[in-house]
């Protein structure tokens, strides 16, 4: 019988010391394979990645991130410290890619490559029954779809899932992201972690959106291949207003009645991957928050039961691809929480995760689920026991 253990810890003290021995002390003395550790960007993250570590077996693996929120089964909360041990039946390696703001193609194919090297594989060996990865990111250097082309080139049916590490404050003019891979904490880089096991899993991804059956086509895009100068072959942002019903200045993914409630979606076979528009530009284009290729057509969205989507995800969708699941790590998008407080929301969203397995997570700076950048999702690797 092969099984995967896990608990979770949480702590609100804010000096690293006093932190990390709350922490590892509610773990009551197991001996993990590997720890998650989520704090807010408010911490002195080296610190407390060293307070932690010198609590932990030596041969402890440790991956982490900032967050912009932490969240386990008690909920999501703001200027805390969560922590994951998983213990059983998997081995981890563990890959740190640097330097994603200049090649991060190169960064992610750096990081897949140490992972599977300590498991002691190649890429093109991983397998969808026994490996998944979690990949971690500096979110703020929007190089997602970059870097997954570096970690999939050698093997493009890896199960992947994650999110980007963040900060509470997304002022570009004073916020970054860190990462942990063991004792290195790190920004402008990318983190993945290969699981090898026997044990069931799943990579899975919810979000509270519906389809209406309207489409609409990209039809010119700039060079960078963010910004959508046409939709429809009219200026993007005033076409899509005409489509949604709402003036041009209501469009921002700030204004819930625009892009938050009528984002856009890649409909692959039967699934939807959020893949919204950000913002409307000056000019008269919009900016997507992924890249887009040019003729794409994409189906507009609209919201659906915020807290009811995501508790039937817990107790529905998660029990039927991983029975008796013990043990969860959540990406919460951000965007997520943000819609939530927004229209009152963020209470009954809260208690929905009383209802998930065992978890710990955080909310991310966009959303990693196999190959694809998405965004207003709540990604997440379940594992369970054979019985």
């Amino acid at each position: 019988m092969a099984r995967i253990d896990f608990r979770s810890a949480r702590t609100a003290k804010q000096d690293a010391e006093g932190a990390a021995n709350d922490l590892v002390e509610q773990l009551g003395g197991v001996a993990p394979k590997l720890v998650t550790l989520f704090a807010a960007r408010s911490y002195d993250h080296d610190a407390l990645n060293k307070a932690v570590r010198a609590r932990l077996p030596r041969g402890t693996r440790l991956i982490g991130a900032s967050t912009g929120g932490e969240i386990d089964r008690k909920g999501r909360t703001d200027g805390q410290v969560v922590l994951g041990a998983f213990s059983g039946d998997f081995d981890v390696g563990i890959g740190i890619g640097h330097g994603l703001s200049k090649d991060a193609m190169s960064a992610g194919s750096n990081a897949m490559l140490q992972a599977c090297e300590q498991l002691g594989t190649k890429a093109k060996d991983l397998s969808t029954d026994k490996h998944v990865g979690v990949v971690i990111d500096d979110g703020f250097r929007y190089k997602k779809e970059e870097l997954l082309l570096g970690m999939l080139e050698r093997n493009p049916d890896v199960l992947l899932v994650g999110g980007g590490a963040t900060d509470a404050s997304h002022d570009p003019s004073v916020t970054t992201a860190l990462i942990h891979v063991d004792g290195e904490v790190s920004t402008d880089a990318t983190l993945v972690a290969m699981f090898r096991t026997g044990a069931p899993f799943a990579a899975l991804r919810a979000h509270w959106y519906e389809p209406t059956g309207d489409t609409l086509a990209i039809t010119k895009i700039d060079e960078s291949h963010q910004r959508a100068l046409e939709i429809d072959g009219k200026p993007a942002a005033a076409r899509y207003a005409e489509l949604i019903g709402v003036p041009i200045d209501q469009l921002d993914f700030t204004q819930p009645t625009g892009f938050a409630s009528r984002p856009t979606a890649l409909k692959v076979g039967k699934e939807y991957f959020l893949r919204a528009p950000w913002k409307p530009l000056p000019d008269g284009s919009i900016l997507f928050a992924n890249m887009l290729e040019e003729g794409a057509e994409l189906e507009v969205m609209k919201l659906g039961d915020i807290a009811g989507a995501t508790r039937r995800f817990f107790t529905e969708t998660m029990p039927s691809r991983v029975p008796n699941p013990t043990a969860a790590l959540l990406f919460h998008c951000g965007a997520r929480s943000w819609l939530a407080r927004s229209m009152g929301k963020s209470e009954e969203l809260d208690a929905t995760f009383a209802a998930a397995p065992p978890c710990v997570g955080f909310d991310v700076h966009f959303e990693i689920y196999c190959g694809f950048h998405i965004n207003t999702t709540l990604t997440s690797l379940v594992f369970g026991n054979t019985p």
